[in-house]
């Protein structure tokens, strides 16, 4: 487990009309950074995500549909999991639909199955300053997008 990555489990209340559920509240752990923006994201089958992460920012991402194969990389030199990456599921018949992430932790998807709704909590705004991005592919983190996940 990466150090600073925490998950929140979502209770869905189910009924003949649909569900519902609530995602997050003023009191959640998982906000103690604050709310800087909300941002959305629809993502097709097969598509790949990554990397990406912030300087400054946390980020706490929700699945509302679909299905992503989720990898994390610590990028921080300064941490006791540097260089550790972590995976794990996410959204449709998963327990878990909100992960959150710290600065300097990297994360990238598969969608597995989509579309695939994503929405984004972010402590800060838009800052291109902000902003981490590393290929997919980028050979020192060595992770094989393509290959590590595929469904039978």
């Amino acid at each position: 487990m990466i150090e600073g990555v925490e998950f929140k489990n979502i209770i869905s209340h189910v009924d003949e009309r649909g569900y519902f559920r609530e995602l997050l509240r003023k009191e959640d752990k998982i906000l103690v950074e604050g709310l800087g923006q909300i941002s959305h994201s629809l993502v097709y089958s097969g598509v790949v995500k990554g990397w990406h992460g912030h300087v400054y920012q946390t980020q706490w991402n929700y699945v509302v549909n679909g299905l992503i194969y989720v990898a994390l990389f610590d990028s921080r030199k300064n941490s006791k999991t540097y260089n550790e990456t972590m995976t794990f599921l996410v959204g449709d018949y998963q327990d878990t639909q909100i992960y959150k992430f710290p600065p300097g932790v990297l994360h990238g998807y598969k969608c597995i199955s989509g579309p695939m709704n994503i929405i984004y909590f972010t402590s800060g705004h838009y800052d291109l300053l902000d902003e981490i991005r590393i290929n997919h592919d980028d050979q020192e983190i060595g992770f094989d997008w393509i290959n590590t996940f595929k469904i039978k």
